[in-house]
Parts: structure tokens; C-alpha cells; sequence
């Protein structure tokens, strides 16, 4: 008879950093209760006594993911000390992030739920979300930017900021589809080069 409950020794923080790379790899439709319990070392009651569910389970996986992947990324956006350097290391520290070997390429936030399903619903709704809040965290730069004279007052922030989310994901999907780190950086290069007349000057 197969144990119940969580093994003996479970380390439910690897357990759910193993969950994260097969959603991550397969996505949430693609990742079976098999490889998950498979990836995480554990049948099937183990998973449901830790987690509650597979949709829980995935909701853990996403902060996870938040919290230790590709942090570099937004927290370059205030460190930098003008907008346009924000952009640059936003694009260049996604090609990185990205391509890191032994990891699976792309972005968890971007991947992981597509397209939307009954079965997928609120994994879709969750990921949406925070594109939709990566987003803001772009627009809330480029205001400060704004305010602080670096950007025209006509500048629209919200399109800049949906433009280079929008390429961000595109970088995502490349990434999956097998473009390399050289090739990633030279797309940034192109976003970044598109500064000047996205943002035009102050004074126009």
C-alpha cells in the first residue's frame, strides 16, 4: 500500500522548486500529476497533502518563480539611474535570464498557460495578471522619468511601456523556439536602438 501523506524527510521547498521547472519546461496544461510527483519525489496523496492541488501547486511555483528567477531584470529598472539605461539592462539582462543554461528557456510568466482553457482558467487569469503587472512596473519608470524631465510631458508612457513588454515576450517565445543568447541580445539591441523615437526628447 502506498504511503499517505508527505514522505519522511520532505523537503517541501525543493519539492516545490522541482514543481516550478516542470511547469516552467511544459506549462500548466502540459505538466501531468505524473511529472510532477515524478520531478518532486513524491505519488500523488503526497502532493495533494503539501499543496492542496494541482492549481495551487502552480500558484506557489509562479511566486517562487518571482522570487528567484530573473530578479535582476526589474530590479534594474529603479537601480538604473536614467530610463533609457532601465531599458537597456530590461533587455539585455532578459536575454541572460532567458538562455541560462541547465534552466528551461523563456519565461514562466509568459509560457506557462497559453491558451486558455476550462481547465486552465485561473492559471491563465493569474499569469495574465502579472504580465499585466510587469507592465506597470515599466510605466511606473517611465513616469518617473517623465517627471524628472527625461522624457517629454507628451510622452505616452503606458505605449512605451506596452511596447517593450510586448518585445519582452516575444523574447520569451524566441527563447522556446530555440534562439540562442546571441540571438536574444541582438533583438535587444534592436529595442533599445528604438529609445530615441519612442521617447523623443524633452524639449519636443
Amino acid at each position: 500500500m502506498s504511503a499517505r501523506g508527505r514522505p519522511r524527510g520532505f523537503d517541501r521547498e525543493e519539492a516545490l522548486k522541482r514543481a516550478m521547472s516542470v511547469f516552467w519546461a511544459k506549462g500548466y496544461d502540459g505538466a501531468s500529476l505524473t511529472d510532477l510527483t515524478s520531478a518532486m519525489g513524491i505519488n500523488s496523496p503526497s502532493l495533494y497533502a503539501a499543496f492542496c492541488s494541482k492549481e495551487a501547486l502552480f500558484r506557489e511555483a509562479v511566486e517562487l518563480y518571482k522570487r528567484t528567477q530573473g530578479t535582476e531584470i526589474w530590479t534594474s529598472l529603479d537601480d538604473a539611474p536614467t530610463a533609457r539605461q532601465a531599458i537597456e539592462h530590461f533587455l539585455r539582462k532578459t536575454a541572460i535570464s532567458y538562455t541560462t543554461p541547465g534552466m528551461p528557456p523563456g519565461c514562466l510568466i509568459v509560457l506557462g498557460a497559453l491558451p486558455e482553457s476550462g481547465t486552465n482558467a485561473a492559471a491563465c487569469a493569474e499569469l495574465r495578471e502579472e504580465r499585466a503587472d510587469n507592465v506597470e512596473q515599466l510605466r511606473r519608470r517611465l513616469e518617473r522619468a517623465q517627471a524628472e524631465g527625461e522624457l517629454p510631458a507628451g510622452a505616452d508612457c503606458r505605449a512605451i511601456a506596452a511596447f517593450y513588454a510586448t518585445l519582452q515576450q516575444g523574447m520569451s517565445i524566441q527563447a522556446r523556439d530555440g534562439a540562442d543568447r546571441d540571438r536574444l541580445m541582438a533583438i535587444a539591441e534592436a529595442g533599445i536602438a528604438a529609445w530615441d523615437g519612442l521617447a523623443g526628447s524633452p524639449s519636443d
